[in-house]
C-alpha cells in the first residue's frame, strides 16, 4: 500500500474537469435545480473542501463526482474520460476501482472482521483480479496504514467511531484508487477523534492521493488545502481567502 502513495506535489493537470454542470430533479410542481451550471477543475493531488447549507448544491455535486448521479446538463471528466459516456457496468468498475468513498456512518457490515470490511472492494472488484493472499496483504497494509494493524480481527461494535472511520479509510484505499471522496467524515465523531480523522486524511494527501470532501464545519475544511463555497447549486467562492469564483464557471 505504501509504495503507491509516493510523496508529490498537486500537479496542474486536472484529475477532475467539470464543465456547466446542472442537475434538475423533479419536485413535481416545479424543477428543483440542485446544480446551476458548475465549471470546476481539481488538479491531481489537491485536498479540496466542499462547503454550503443545506440545499447548496454541495451533495449533489459529490454525488455527480462519485458517479452515483448523473447530471442532467453539461460534463464530467475523470482523469480525461467523460463520465456521462459509461453505461452502467462501466460506472460500478469506475466506483470500485478508482473513486473510494468514506461516508459520515462508516457504512461497516457489522458480521465483518476490520479486515473483511477492508477486503470487500477487492473482492468485487472486475478487473485485475488477485489472489486470496493478495487480497489479504493488501487489506492488512491498508489497516496499518491508517494504525489499526492490531485491530484486523475486530468487528465495528468491538471499536470507537473513530477506528470505525478509519476501516472505512482504509477500505477506500485499498484498491489504490486516483480519487477519494469524504462526506461530512467526523459528523459521528467526537472532537479528538475528528482531529484524528482529519489528520490521516492529511497524511494521505501530502502521499499524493487527491481529497474530495464535504463538510459544513469551517474548523474541519480547514484542514484542506482549498475551499469551495456553494450556494443555491452555483459555486460562490474557491480558495482559501474567500476569492469569487471565475465568472466563466457562472
Amino acid at each position: 500500500m505504501s509504495s503507491s502513495l509516493v510523496p508529490q506535489d498537486v500537479n496542474s493537470d486536472p484529475i477532475i474537469r467539470v464543465e456547466q454542470l446542472v442537475k434538475t430533479y423533479d419536485t413535481g410542481e416545479v424543477p428543483l435545480r440542485a446544480l446551476d451550471g458548475v465549471w470546476l477543475d481539481i488538479a491531481r493531488g489537491e485536498f479540496v473542501a466542499v462547503m454550503g447549507h443545506s440545499g447548496s448544491g454541495k451533495s449533489t455535486l459529490m454525488n455527480v463526482l462519485g458517479a452515483l448521479d448523473r447530471p442532467t446538463e453539461g460534463q464530467y471528466f475523470l482523469e480525461g474520460e467523460a463520465v456521462g459516456e459509461m453505461d452502467v457496468e462501466e460506472l460500478a468498475d469506475l466506483r470500485n476501482r478508482r473513486i473510494g468513498f468514506i461516508f459520515q456512518s462508516f457504512n461497516l457490515l457489522p458480521r465483518l472482521t476490520a479486515l473483511q470490511n477492508v477486503m470487500l472492494p477487492i473482492r468485487y472488484r472486475v478487473e485485475n483480479r488477485i489472489s486470496d493472499d493478495e487480497r489479504e496483504e493488501a487489506s492488512i497494509a491498508a489497516l496499518e496504514s491508517v494504525g489499526l494493524g492490531d485491530r484486523l480481527h475486530h468487528r465495528p461494535n468491538q471499536l470507537s467511531g473513530g477506528q470505525q472511520q478509519r476501516v472505512a479509510i482504509a477500505r477506500s484505499l485499498v484498491n489504490q484508487p486516483s480519487l477519494l471522496l469524504a462526506d461530512e467524515p467526523t459528523g459521528n465523531l467526537d472532537s479528538k477523534s475528528s482531529e484524528e480523522i482529519m489528520g490521516i486524511l492529511q497524511t494521505l494527501n501530502r502521499r499524493g492521493v487527491t481529497i474530495v470532501m464535504v463538510t459544513h464545519e469551517s474548523d474541519i475544511a480547514n484542514h484542506a488545502r482549498r475551499i469551495i463555497h456553494m450556494k443555491d447549486g452555483k459555486i460562490i467562492s474557491d480558495g482559501r481567502n474567500g476569492a469569487k469564483h471565475p465568472e466563466r464557471a457562472q
